[in-house]
């Protein structure tokens, strides 16, 4: 069984606030890793079409013995093929690959300003989920710009947004439009990639103090600020370590500390510029 608590999504729909990310998991390695999270208790994994191992993961997910209610799956659409016709047949092309006939969540992966395909794309997303094709619709790596835009289109409030967020990177800004607005942020890249931000010495009293690791303190970090976060691991320890983060809360003090290690820096590309 499963003990990650869900969010309810503003249409209603529930989703594990902790799940399993496969960015930069080889198609090969994919099926064993996520089988790997399944039975560690995990029961949402986030993968995308640019990532290359949509089949592999759709391995994993036909291969375990759960109950297809049970589990919350995410892919994404891929910049090239945005606009309207483009994203139903890359849509298709997921399905399959996935094996799937139905996804839990399906984002725009980045919005792509100078292109301006967005608004196009997104009523291509609002067929699918009104085909029950996708249980919810959400974006990734919007900017509140970008989403008041979809949102004055008078459709479909996206249901998650998906950005870079650490802390080193705590976005206070379109957290709290996203606040307003009843989308859920999801953070990718919750541990800040795992380089110089899980040796900050902040971090490291407040986990010894826990008798946690850095990256658990980080994880509980996020969920107590209401994120859903993917962490994501090919190595089954730290799959099973990820996970393990329900049974201690952090204080006031602690997250107070933690808040004061934003420095807005970003480890990925800036919104604005991916085109």
């Amino acid at each position: 069984m499963s003990n990650v608590p869900t969010i309810t999504l503003n249409n209603g729909v529930t989703m594990p606030q902790l799940g399993l990310g496969v960015w930069q998991v080889p198609d090969d390695e994919a099926t064993a890793t996520v089988t790997t999270a399944l039975e560690s208790g995990y029961r949402s994994i986030d993968t995308a079409a640019v990532y290359g191992n949509e089949a592999g993961v759709g391995r994993a997910l036909a291969a375990s013995d759960l109950p297809r209610d049970e589990l919350f799956v995410t892919t994404k659409l891929w910049n090239s093929e945005q606009g309207y016709d483009t994203t139903l047949r890359a849509f298709d092309a997921s399905l399959a690959k996935l094996g799937l006939d139905q996804v839990d969540l399906y984002l725009i992966h980045w919005p792509m300003p100078a292109v301006d395909k967005y608004a196009d794309t997104w009523r291509a997303f609002e067929k699918i989920y009104a085909e029950g094709r996708a249980r919810a619709i959400g974006v990734s790596n919007f900017q509140p710009t970008h989403l008041n835009r979809l949102i004055e289109q008078g459709g479909t409030v996206p249901a998650v947004n998906q950005i870079e967020l650490h802390p080193s990177l705590q976005q206070p800004v379109p957290r709290a439009f996203h606040a307003d607005h009843g989308i859920a942020t999801e953070a990718w890249s919750p541990l800040g990639q795992g380089g110089e931000l899980l040796k900050a010495p902040r971090l490291t009293e407040i986990a010894g103090r826990h008798g946690k690791s850095v990256a658990q303190v980080v994880l509980r970090w996020h969920l107590q600020l209401g994120n859903v976060v993917i962490p994501k691991s090919v190595t089954p320890s730290r799959i099973r370590e990820n996970i393990d983060v329900f049974d201690f809360e952090l204080s006031a003090e602690d997250l107070a500390a933690i808040a004061e290690l934003n420095t807005d820096t970003r480890l990925g590309d800036d919104p604005e510029n991916v085109n």
